[in-house]
């Protein structure tokens, strides 16, 4: 593997699976992230869907089929460690790339695919006061614990069951308290 990418940059790879293997990649890679604690390194895991109508038996049906049968998308920072770990995933055949060489997918070709690149700006940080302004947690308020740029959420503590629990937020969901 090659080091030519900034190492702490994530970036989106296409991973070749077994043609059915799609489901079960993603689970398997998201159980090995959460057992490894590698949720700073391999951030999330896409299996693009598209929405088509099926008639059958003169019925329509709304379903959702793959875009690309045998292939998952990955965001996540190139590593030995982190390759390793996806390319020893059962169910995977390899990264897509020459040879053996992960190459990450442009901005022009994660597009289409509804993935954004743009960064969303702040003007909050550790410990500033913010409201929540979408999601499961509207209307709470919190003050910032941590900040994770690379997956741009947030992090605070909200009261759950009597005791302070910290809840991560996307950057989206949040606003400063004037």
């Amino acid at each position: 593997m090659s080091e030519t990418q900034n190492e702490s940059m994530p970036l989106w790879y296409v991973v070749h699976t077994y043609s059915g293997y799609e489901n079960k990649v993603k689970a398997n890679i998201e159980k090995t992230i959460e057992n490894r604690h590698l949720e700073d390194q391999i951030l999330e895991i896409r299996i693009p869907l598209q929405d088509l109508v099926e008639i059958k038996d003169g019925s329509r049906k709304q379903v959702k089929k793959k875009l690309f049968p045998g292939y998952v998308l990955i965001n996540m920072v190139m590593n030995d460690d982190t390759w390793y770990v996806v390319r020893n995933t059962r169910g995977v055949t390899g990264f897509v790339g020459p040879g053996s060489k992960p190459v990450p997918l442009t901005e022009a070709e994660m597009r289409p695919l509804g993935i954004k690149v743009e960064n969303v700006e702040v003007n909050f940080g550790v410990g500033d006061t913010i409201a929540v302004i979408g999601g499961v947690w509207k209307d709470t308020v919190g003050i910032v614990q941590d900040m994770n740029i690379n997956k741009q959420t947030v992090t605070i503590n909200v009261e759950l069951f009597g005791r302070e629990t910290p809840v991560e937020i996307s950057f989206a969901e949040v606003q400063k308290m004037s």
